[in-house]
């Protein structure tokens, strides 16, 4: 099995090698995994994947390998359930006043020998009834039914009733062209490095020690260094507010991941679209606001340069004076982009909504526009995406 696993793998271009695929029967062997499908999944993932950028694809080929499970073949499922695995999992999740209980099927032996029995005599999908296996009746096997002790092999509880479950497991793919999460969002701004080694000597050169301890004979001769850190300065601004409320929790998710992963980080937010002034704490954003001319002179031009926001909104709010929607702004919202694009080395624009929609609405294409087409989709490939610019 392991081995048409393994070419499924492959085919969908999960570098995975005959080294790893031997390490995985190894780990069975010891019994770090039997006979469920979550332990499998876990244990060959993290044997057979080295690189978090491939998740995706091994959970396609996962899920391409295992499917199936819930348009029930009797043969395989003959042979894709070992008794004697069977009867110790019924037993294990069961008390003893349970297993008394199931006397009145007729004994465990009876109950899963019946089991067998309706698999050998099916032929093929059934909805309802109390006798075969199928969806929806009192038929102690099946999905959805409502025997007081049964075998569910697919599908979500309902009754709360199974003595014991073999169902289809579903994973979600980690697609990058959807938003994921705050662990994958670290991994893409991982690409946005630039390393130096600064502060106090804290880390062991091995290199150096190696050649030291050589020109001394063999005399031990530890030599230390600045640890290496990411030197990268980023400037955040988020679009708050309006149409930007469906999106708060991937905002938030980048935002959690930015600050852990940039140690010269500040971040700003604005509404719509940027102009002469920005804040940091939105209950005081008409009290205690940031000049955009204080932003340009305080933060040097090296500031790799972020923007959040769904980019929608009436076109005068780009082009025109006075076209805030919350302010009456002397000078276009565009003249205060090119200012800070003249400035800043990099910028680029993230957009969460979906990139199919950015050529129908006007205002998109302005800000596009205005930062030379350099706006990416907010998913993970979008922000490896303007991380690989940012970092050039």
């Amino acid at each position: 099995m392991l081995i048409n696993f393994f070419f499924t793998l492959r085919e969908y271009k999960v570098p995975t090698t005959i080294r790893e695929l031997l390490d995985l029967i190894n780990a069975l062997q010891q019994g770090l995994a039997y006979a469920n499908v979550d332990d499998f999944y876990r244990l060959s993932r993290t044997i057979l994947v080295k690189d978090e950028k491939h998740f995706d694809k091994f959970d396609k080929a996962f899920a391409k390998y295992f499917e199936g499970i819930d348009s029930i073949d009797p043969d395989l499922l003959t042979k894709a359930l070992p008794e004697d695995w069977l009867r110790k999992e019924i037993e294990k999740h069961l008390s003893p006043e349970e297993l008394a209980e199931l006397q009145k099927t007729g004994s465990l032996d009876k109950l899963m020998e019946e089991f067998r029995q309706r698999l050998e005599e099916q032929h093929k999908r059934h909805q309802g009834g109390n006798r075969m296996v199928g969806t929806g009746g009192t038929s102690p096997f099946g999905a959805y039914g409502a025997n007081p002790e049964g075998i569910r092999l697919a599908g979500d509880s309902r009754m709360k009733k199974a003595v014991k479950v073999w169902e289809k497991r579903e994973f979600r793919n980690l697609d990058d062209s959807v938003e994921l999460g705050t662990r994958n969002i670290k991994v893409a701004l991982r690409r946005l490095r630039k390393f130096a080694r600064t502060g106090v000597e804290e880390e062991l050169d091995v290199d150096d020690t190696i050649r030291a301890t050589a020109h001394k004979a063999g005399l031990l001769d530890i030599k230390m260094r600045p640890e290496r850190k990411n030197k990268v300065k980023v400037l955040l601004f988020f679009d708050v507010g309006g149409s930007m409320d469906p999106h708060i929790k991937v905002c938030e998710e980048l935002f959690s991941a930015a600050r852990t992963e940039f140690k010269h980080l500040e971040y700003f937010y604005f509404h719509n679209f940027i102009y002469d002034g920005v804040w940091k704490d939105n209950m005081r954003r008409w009290s205690e606001r940031t000049n955009v001319w204080d932003i340009i002179h305080k933060y040097g031009p090296d500031y790799r340069v972020i923007f959040i926001g769904d980019a929608s909104m009436s076109p005068y709010e780009v082009m025109a004076v006075g076209g805030s929607v919350e302010h009456f702004n002397e000078e276009p919202g565009l003249v205060w982009m090119q200012r800070l694009s003249h400035h800043f080395q990099k910028m680029i624009w993230l957009n969460p909504e979906h990139e199919r929609a950015w050529s129908g609405t006007q205002s998109i294409v302005q800000v596009r526009q205005a930062l030379e087409n350099r706006m990416y989709p907010l998913t993970l490939k979008g922000i490896e995406e303007g991380m690989r610019y940012l970092s050039r």
